[in-house]
């Protein structure tokens, strides 16, 4: 990481028990961040809900759903934890406003004053269920998809932007070596980023019936899209994107003069950057090409459906066709227990096999919606959650997968909360409440990741995409599982 002016990295700012580290960097991204963020994170409760007063948001429908979710469960800590984290985004990370005379929303990650194109749709999607019946609930996750869009015009290959988008980058990345543009504040380029906001707005069309937002603004940002995909597929040329970090870390820096590491043109679309912020080993992702094939097909049918334009239809049709024939020719790989996919690949034969906690991720496929073959699935599901993955750990606070951001030894609650979404035992999914509940050290809230011996030993206190992912677990287990819920 780059030290910033004030000598603190972005690994400085999130370090364990992150509100005090926040609370001292508070001067030192003063200039990047809204005053009512600032007064937002200065006064972020601990272990529990802020006062209704001080709620960034306030859903009557989402109130409804945490009284009648709450009243189901019995364990009371499993209760506190759900009532503090399912409304965590709304109470703390938005801002609704207005552009140009519509919904803008922007949504931070937690205790970073910036909004993640991937963070922001996974953090308001547990909510699009309310929004059919909560009409300023519908406008702000409208406002989300707008602001998206706004962002993509500026650059499709970043991955985060500022809540003010005149606003300098964030600290980390005023050095970097890459073409940053006004409102971009960092510029790591993950194809999940591209893929993110088509789900979402996917997601709201079909929770919602609404299409006032799917304008040519929304046209033109998902063409281009789908030209970004097809320039990091590589054929006929290495593609405009790079970048380079003067970082101790490699996982913040990508190799070749900025490119990353070289592939072979088979079909597939090169991501720089993993969902975890690292650097790709080799640039054919997998989780996130199978998202790309989902997310494909969702824009093609709204394409056609919505904005009635057949040539951006089957631009993104054809993509998706050709990079799911690529995924089956060139991304399973062979282990003694049987064919799973790989993680990443170069196309030249290169294979990474391993999975890590964020999501995308080879364990969520089924989430999202991206797991067809059942048989390789579930090889592959066995192979993540096991010590064959250099990623999973266990240890006597917990089982689960973690990743290079934290390094060894760290379980992220996250890919616990997915391990249940995606079960079909109540064995495993009672386990992951289990440790999952145990992994937040009282505290109320669920963490990035902890020591796989020590819950209390942990990393970024308000991460709200993880609370918020918790809050849709237990809302799913509701309906499908109550008899959990009173374990």
């Amino acid at each position: 990481m780059i030290n910033s002016p004030s000598s603190l990295s972005r690994r400085d700012i999130l370090q364990r028990g992150s509100l005090a580290a926040l609370a001292s960097c508070l001067p030192a991204i003063a200039s990047t961040a809204p005053a009512a963020v600032l007064q937002s994170a200065a006064s972020q409760p601990i272990g529990e809900r802020p006062s209704p007063s001080d709620r960034r948001f306030h859903s009557e429908a989402a109130e409804q759903t945490i009284t009648e979710i709450r009243a189901r469960i019995s364990d009371p800590e499993l209760a506190r934890l759900f009532t503090n984290c399912f409304p965590n985004t709304l109470d703390t990370t938005v801002t609704p406003g207005t552009f140009e005379g519509k919904p803008d929303t922007v949504v931070l990650t937690g205790d970073i004053a910036a909004m993640w194109q991937r963070d922001s749709s996974a953090q308001v999607w547990p909510y699009l269920p309310l929004a059919k019946r909560d009409e300023p609930l519908r406008s702000l996750i409208e406002g989300v998809i707008r602001r998206q869009v706004r962002h993509i015009l500026i650059d499709p290959y970043a991955n985060a932007f500022m809540a003010d988008l005149n606003a300098p980058p964030l600290e980390w990345s005023r050095t970097d070596k890459t073409e940053m543009k006004p409102g971009v504040g960092e510029r790591k380029y993950e194809l999940d980023s591209l893929c993110y906001p088509i789900r979402l707005a996917h997601g709201y069309w079909k929770q919602t019936g609404d299409t006032q937002s799917f304008d040519a603004q929304w046209q033109k940002a998902m063409q281009i899209v789908v030209r970004t995909m097809r320039e990091q597929q590589r054929k006929e040329s290495i593609g405009p994107y790079h970048f380079q970090r003067f970082a101790p870390s490699p996982t913040e820096t990508l190799g070749e003069k900025g490119y990353g590491n070289p592939v072979n043109p088979v079909g597939l679309i090169c991501s720089g950057f993993r969902p975890s912020d690292d650097a790709c080993i080799f640039p054919f992702l997998i989780p996130s090409n199978l998202l790309a094939v989902t997310s494909l097909r969702q824009l093609a049918e709204m394409s056609s459906a919505i904005l009635h334009d057949s040539a951006l239809a089957q631009n993104a049709s054809s993509l998706a066709d050709e990079v799911e024939a690529a995924l089956r020719q060139h991304a399973i790989a062979s282990t003694p227990q049987g064919t799973i996919w790989a993680y990443e690949i170069d196309g030249f034969g290169g294979q990474v096999l391993m999975d890590d906690a964020n999501v995308p991720s080879l364990l969520a496929l089924p989430y999202l919606n991206s797991s067809h073959d059942t048989a390789l699935y579930a090889r592959t599901r066995a192979f993540v959650w096991s010590e064959r993955n250099p990623w999973f750990f266990r240890g006597t606070a917990g089982e689960g997968i973690g990743g290079p951001h934290e390094g060894a030894n760290m379980i992220w609650p996250m890919s616990q909360t997915i391990y249940a979404l995606t079960s079909n035992s109540t064995t495993e999914i009672r386990s992951a409440l289990r440790m999952i509940k145990f992994s937040s050290a009282g505290t109320g809230f669920i963490h990035e990741s902890y020591f796989k011996n020590d819950p209390k030993n942990f990393t970024r206190s308000w991460f709200a995409w993880a609370n918020t992912l918790f809050g849709e677990l237990v809302i799913t287990l509701a309906h499908t599982h109550p008899e959990l819920l009173n374990a």
